[in-house]
């Protein structure tokens, strides 16, 4: 990484439409993050929109910004609530997903923590 600061906007940064509307803007990408050891993003999913199961080769963090919804690891009984103030750490290679459960949309920050993003998508169930 260079020594002077990296300012990055997001308003200016590309999103992408997942499948079920969901939008997926990196913040901290491939294209932006050389030298930096962490990818970050936002995603923007709206009400009742659930992720494909998918794990990663890294620990994942995410920080619910706005709305609400659940979050399972494979093998959990039960999903974990998710609202604003809450952070999770994903263990590495644990398949898992989250949902969208209020009106509005959940809002969640993303970290993961390589030095670029690797999503393993694994069939629905």
């Amino acid at each position: 990484m260079s020594e002077t600061l990296r300012l990055i906007r997001h308003r200016d940064r590309p999103s992408t439409t997942f499948p079920g509307g969901a939008r997926y803007r990196p913040i901290i990408g491939d294209d932006t993050g050389e030298g930096i050891p962490v990818r970050t993003g936002i995603q923007t999913s709206p009400p009742g929109y659930r992720t494909q199961p998918h794990a990663h080769p890294y620990v994942e963090i995410l920080t619910v910004l706005e709305g609400t919804g659940e979050i399972w690891l494979d093998g959990d009984a039960q999903p974990t609530p998710l609202e604003p103030g809450v952070t999770v750490a994903i263990p590495a290679h644990r398949v898992h997903g989250f949902c969208a459960t209020g009106d509005g949309p959940l809002v969640t920050f993303g970290i993961h923590t390589s030095d670029r993003r690797i999503v393993d998508y694994q069939p629905n169930r």
